[in-house]
């Protein structure tokens, strides 16, 4: 069981010493607690990049476009039947009530490249949006982190629960999301240092699969970076709960309020009562 289970083990291990050489449950504890925060950073990595199925999803349309126009140099029926895929793999997520944001996201990107192919007859041109966006994608990873802001920390802080405190709270973090970014920024430089050249020069099968090849690898080395950096980064501020915390502590302190005012009340009436009116007792 991870410290993520037991979190009544780690709070009282915090309030009894607060670090491994305090005792030896906190010890044991600190040991752990790497690991349950590795645990949360590859689910929120799985979460935001769509893990196994979201690659598959928006790989498989394009492996699709370029085998059949290999095979039979046909543009549309290539183009149609990327689409038809993506669309297939949307409508299994929508039957299966799962997150479609991953699957939608992949229709666009095949939709635009088959509106791309069929209005220019470059079979090139299916995977030149998908080119663009990758590349004005590297440049927002790099410019953000070199604003102080990086674009990984916005799009992982909500699921982290830690939304933008890591910006003036957390400044380990911080820096974590922003060699995160660097990291994104040029690994997706690289690889359009290499597909564009392509682009112009290379033939169509040569650049489709080139393509192909390049779209797993360098993600899952982005991915594998963000998770070393977050994971040897400082755990992440809920700041979900400190709300929930804040919210339950002023509902408490109203129901007490409240609870007191009767009582508060007869007490002022009793204090504000003209002399007159109260009752004397007789000396014997």
């Amino acid at each position: 069981m991870t410290p993520l289970d037991k979190p009544e083990e780690r709070r009282s291990a915090a309030e009894g010493g607060g670090t491994a050489e305090g005792s030896d449950s906190a010890g044991g504890d600190g040991a752990a607690e790497p690991q349950g925060s590795q645990a949360v950073t590859e689910q929120a990595l799985f979460e935001a990049f769509g893990g196994v199925r979201g690659l598959v999803e928006t790989t498989v349309p394009g492996l699709f476009f370029i085998g059949i126009y290999t095979v039979n140099q046909d543009i549309h029926s290539a183009a149609l039947t990327a689409l038809g895929l993506a669309v297939a793999m949307a409508l299994v997520r929508l039957v299966r009530r799962d997150t479609v944001k991953h699957a939608f996201s992949g229709i666009f990107g095949v939709g635009f490249g088959v509106l791309f192919a069929m209005m220019t007859g470059n079979a090139k041109d299916f995977y030149l949006p998908g080119m663009l966006y990758t590349f004005g994608l590297s440049l927002a990873y790099i410019l953000t982190a070199a604003a102080g802001v990086p674009l990984l920390g916005l799009v992982l802080g909500p699921l982290f629960k830690e939304n933008l405190s890591w910006r003036t709270r957390n400044p380990g973090r911080k820096r974590a999301y922003v060699r995160a970014s660097y990291a994104w920024g040029f690994i997706l430089l690289a690889k359009c240092a290499i597909l564009f050249p392509l682009y112009f020069w290379a033939d169509v099968a040569k650049f489709g699969w080139v393509t192909m090849a390049l779209k797993i690898p360098p993600f899952l080395l982005a991915v594998y970076l963000t998770w070393i950096f977050l994971a040897k980064a400082p755990p992440p501020i809920n700041v979900i709960a400190e709300m929930e915390a804040e919210e339950k502590a002023e509902a408490e302190r109203q129901e007490e309020q409240s609870s007191r005012a009767p009582v508060d009340g007869m007490l002022a009436e009793v204090a504000t009562e003209p002399e007159a009116e109260r009752p004397r007792h007789r000396r014997s």
